[in-house]
C-alpha cells in the first residue's frame, strides 16, 4: 500500500506518543480485579473492643432470627421472589455468622467528638483492640481509622492520634497487619493532602511500614479539586474516596430533610467523583444512612431495612458498589440488597459473554460492544468477590 506521510518523516512521532499513552493508562470500566469491601463499619473509639466484630453479627443475626426467619419474609421486605429469595436468604444468614464486617473504621472524628484528655487514652484501647482481633482471627479483611481533619484547626492531634495507635500496633503484634487503611475527612483544601501525606511519609520510614490513607469527599470545594492525576501525586498512597452526605449536603445549605444519599445534589458529587478517578484504581464508596430502627417492632425494623435497601440500590445504579454503615440493622439489609442486586443479572451477563466469545448474538437479539463486553467482566468479577459461597 502507498502512503502519503510515513513515521519515518514525523521523527519521533511513535515516541512521543508512547510517554503521552504512559501517563494515562488505559480506563477500565468500573474496577480493577482487587478484591472491595461491600461496606465500611465505623465505630467510636471509645466503644471499639475485641468483641466489636462479633457483637455487630449477633445482633444482626439476632433481627434476622426474629424480623427475618425466612424467604418469604425477606421477599416481602425486599422484593426478589422465589429461589433468588431462598439464595439471598441463606447467603445473608451465613455472612453474617462468618465475616460481618468486611471493613472497621475506628473513629476518633465526629462519631467520637472532641475530647482533649481522652484521646490518647482511646488510642491505647483501640490498640489493644486491634490486638486481640488479630490474634482471634477476628480482624476484618480491610479495617483502620478515621482520624480528625486538618479543618477542625487542630491537626497535630490529628497526626498524633495516628502516630500513637500505628505505632502501638506496631509493638503489640510485631508488624501492621494487611488491610490498614487511614481515612483523612473534610479535605477542605487540596494542600492538606500534601500535608498529610508527608506525615505518612516520614512514619513510614520510622517504623517500616506502608500507609495508604483515603479521603472524604464532604464538601463543595472539595468536589472541585478531584481529578485522575491525585491517585499518583501522592506515591500510589491514595486508596480510596468516600462521599459524606451530611456535610456535603449541609454545605450546600439544603434543608434537613432533604440531607439524603439519593438527593440530586449528591449524585453530581458521585458523577463528578467517579468521572475523576475512573481507570486509576481508587476505590469509591458511598455515605450513610444515619438512621437506626425506631422500636424493636417488626413494622419499625422492616421500615429501616427497606429505606436502606433503598439507598443502597441507588448506590449500585451510580456505579457506588461500598457505603457507610452505622448500626447492626444495616448489615442485613446491606448484605441483602447487594446479593440480590448481583444475582438477579448474573446468569444473562454470563451468557452475553459467552455469546460474545462465540461470535453469536446474545438471547433477545442483543448485539454487545466491546465496552459493554469490558463492564459485563467487570460485573461478574465483582460478583463473584461480593458473593459468599
Amino acid at each position: 500500500m502507498r502512503v502519503t506521510v510515513t513515521d519515518q518523516s514525523l521523527p519521533g512521532f511513535a515516541e512521543a506518543h508512547r510517554l503521552q499513552r504512559a501517563r494515562y493508562p488505559a480506563a477500565e470500566p468500573g474496577w480493577r480485579p482487587d478484591w472491595q469491601p461491600v461496606h465500611t463499619v465505623y465505630v467510636p473509639a471509645d466503644r471499639v473492643s475485641p468483641s466489636t466484630v462479633a457483637g455487630w453479627g449477633a445482633q444482626a443475626l439476632d433481627l434476622v432470627k426474629e424480623h427475618l426467619s425466612g424467604p418469604d419474609e425477606l421477599a416481602g421486605v425486599f422484593g426478589p421472589p422465589g429461589a433468588p429469595a431462598r439464595d439471598v436468604h441463606e447467603r445473608v444468614l451465613r455472612k453474617l455468622a462468618r465475616e460481618p464486617i468486611e471493613d472497621l473504621r475506628i473513629d476518633f472524628e465526629d462519631g467520637y467528638g472532641g475530647r482533649p484528655g481522652d484521646e490518647d487514652g482511646h488510642v491505647e484501647q483501640a490498640v489493644v483492640a486491634v490486638a486481640a482481633m488479630r490474634a482471634a482471627g477476628a480482624l476484618p479483611r480491610r479495617w483502620g481509622l478515621r482520624v480528625k481533619s486538618f479543618a477542625d484547626g487542630d491537626p497535630g492531634r490529628s497526626v498524633r492520634t495516628l502516630d500513637g495507635f500505628v505505632t502501638g500496633v506496631v509493638e503489640r503484634v510485631g508488624e501492621l497487619p494487611p488491610g490498614f487503611v487511614v481515612t483523612f475527612p473534610k479535605v477542605l483544601m487540596e494542600s492538606y493532602l500534601g500535608q498529610f501525606c508527608g506525615f505518612l511519609e516520614r512514619l513510614e520510614r520510622e517504623l517500616d511500614v506502608r500507609l495508604r490513607f483515603e479521603i472524604q469527599v464532604e464538601a463543595p470545594q472539595t468536589v472541585l479539586f478531584l481529578r485522575g492525576e491525585l491517585a499518583e501525586s501522592f506515591g500510589g498512597r491514595l486508596a480510596a474516596a468516600h462521599f459524606g452526605v451530611f456535610d456535603y449536603t449541609a454545605a450546600l445549605g439544603l434543608p434537613p430533610h432533604e440531607q439524603r444519599l439519593d438527593h440530586p445534589a449528591c449524585d453530581h458529587a458521585r458523577h463528578v467523583m467517579r468521572t475523576a478517578f475512573a481507570g486509576t484504581g481508587v476505590e469509591l464508596s458511598d455515605g450513610s444512612l444515619a438512621a437506626s430502627p425506631a422500636s424493636g417492632s417488626a413494622a419499625d425494623v422492616h421500615a429501616l431495612w427497606r429505606r436502606h435497601a433503598e439507598l443502597v440500590r441507588h448506590s449500585l445504579g451510580h456505579g457506588f458498589y461500598q457505603g457507610w454503615d452505622m448500626h447492626p440493622s444495616h448489615l442485613v439489609s446491606r448484605f441483602a440488597t447487594v446479593y440480590a442486586f448481583h444475582l438477579a443479572r448474573y446468569d444473562s451477563y454470563r451468557d452475553r459473554v459467552r455469546a460474545w466469545e462465540e461470535r453469536r448474538a446474545a438471547g433477545g437479539g442483543v448485539m454487545d460492544e466491546p465496552a459493554t463486553i469490558k463492564t459485563l467482566v467487570a460485573a461478574l468479577r465483582r460478583a463473584d468477590a461480593a458473593l459468599p459461597s
